[in-house]
């Protein structure tokens, strides 16, 4: 038995940390068929399907939820094609500086989203720059900004230099070389650069509540509602994102083992 448990033990402990991360989220989805007998939906007190058939049934769900979709994918767009430059700059190029901008793009992930929040909060009031959507879509692209590049210059560091040689031995123009040799060999640390951007956007709550306004993003919706009581349609967009989030994953994985056995055939 001890045998077999060292022999086993990084296959338990990843089990056991992938079942303490996914937990949380059966919970959610569990008490998204709950019907609550009251305002607050922490006890269980039977199944139903209502939240599920009328998911925008409380007041001012919706309109927070395409808000911060709105924010969660523009600020992915600015993000990524700003970190994807910035990626390349730093992977490719020796210049003055360089070693200062990589360690300043370390200080959005690893300062306090208070600190960050405040600060820029207070640039904007300094600038006499009104608080709502536009604000938050900044904050949003610069704390994002750092993810993208760390994840795509991960990717630029790895490319071997001597296929975009070989293209232009072949007279690819500089432009022909970047769409159909860097690009797609860069595709998936940019990928994987975007999608962390926009779940890090859309779940955002701190810096958020610091450059809002009077607008209001899903997250900043959860937590005045966990102040009055927590609507099981709380639970149902969060199981939706969950699902759709898992969907995306498995897809992209099919994809790179279905990509791996027609290159080993």
């Amino acid at each position: 038995m001890m045998r077999w448990l060292r022999n086993n033990a990084v296959t338990l402990f990843g089990i056991l940390a992938l079942a303490y991360m996914t937990l949380p989220n059966l919970v959610v989805l569990l008490f998204s068929f709950n019907n609550p007998n009251g305002k607050f939906n922490y006890t269980w007190n039977g199944f139903t399907l209502d939240a599920w058939k009328d998911p925008f049934g409380v007041a001012g769900i919706k309109d927070s939820l395409i808000t911060s979709l709105e924010i969660a994918v523009l600020s992915t767009i600015g993000a990524t094609v700003l970190g994807t430059a910035v990626a390349f700059a730093l992977g490719r190029y020796r210049f003055r500086g360089r070693g200062f901008t990589n360690t300043l793009l370390f200080l959005p992930m690893s300062m306090p989203e208070v600190v960050m929040g405040a600060s820029l909060g207070t640039l904007f009031l300094n600038m006499r720059i009104s608080f709502g959507f536009w604000t938050i879509l900044i904050a949003h692209i610069m704390f994002c900004l750092s993810f993208v590049v760390v994840a795509v210059k991960a990717r630029v560091l790895g490319m071997d230099p001597k296929l975009e040689e070989a293209a232009q031995d072949l007279y690819a123009s500089p432009t022909q070389t970047f769409l159909r040799v860097t690009l797609p060999i860069a595709a998936p640390g940019i990928g994987a650069g975007a999608l962390l951007a926009f779940s890090l956007s859309f779940d955002d709550f701190v810096i958020t509540n610091f450059n809002s306004g009077d607008t209001v993003t899903f997250p900043m919706f959860v937590w005045g509602a966990a102040q009055r009581g927590t609507p099981p349609q709380i639970n149902v967009i969060g199981s939706a994102m969950f699902f759709i989030a898992v969907a995306i994953v498995i897809v992209g994985q099919a994809r790179t083992n279905r990509k791996a056995k027609q290159k080993a055939s």
